[in-house]
């Protein structure tokens, strides 16, 4: 007798399941997916050597349908040439002994888009996104943990908003 109420909610379940997708791609919901870019190859210029900022734009990059990041300038149908891709911090409280107390965690990223051809595609933009974070001297390394994935999650935010202006991009054919 279990087992037959166990297979009829079940059924249910699955029944309830298939409604509800049903029910989701009638309404237009579709799962995120990353933003199709008009051009097939991409280079990143000016980025320091081991910049947290041009791995996490290759990384989404490599999300995005047939695009490509190439290692050499002349491969590339545009360049997106990094200005600034500073990390910022500021103390925002403290205490009256000098202890500190919050912090403003920044991230800025300055940066433009050209065509191979030289046509500026982007002109320079400053993205600037910020973070408070409350700050305990006894809890000094989990809070420099934390003070690092929150420049993660800055940057990847900054790399979403660069993707999603680049997909505005008029396609190569047109230009």
């Amino acid at each position: 007798m279990k087992l037959a109420r166990r297979g009829a909610l079940n059924q249910l379940l699955g029944l309830a399941a298939a409604g509800g997708a049903v029910w989701l791609s009638g309404c237009g919901f579709a799962l995120k997916r990353p933003p199709e870019l008009p051009f097939k190859r991409i280079y990143l210029a000016g980025f320091a050597p081991l910049s947290p900022m041009a791995d996490e734009l290759r990384r989404q990059l490599r999300l995005s349908p047939g695009v490509q990041v190439v290692e050499e300038a002349g491969q590339a149908d545009a360049i997106l040439e990094s200005l600034v891709d500073a990390q910022e911090q500021v103390v925002v409280a403290s205490t009256t002994a000098g202890q500190v107390r919050e912090l403003t965690l920044r991230s800025r990223f300055r940066f433009r888009v050209r065509a191979m051809a030289g046509k500026e595609l982007i002109p320079e933009t400053e993205l600037v996104l910020s973070r408070d974070m409350s700050y305990s001297e006894t809890l000094a390394l989990a809070k420099e943990a934390e003070k690092n994935l929150i420049h993660r999650t800055l940057q990847s935010d900054i790399a979403h908003q660069v993707l999603r202006r680049l997909a505005v991009l008029p396609h190569a054919d047109s230009r």
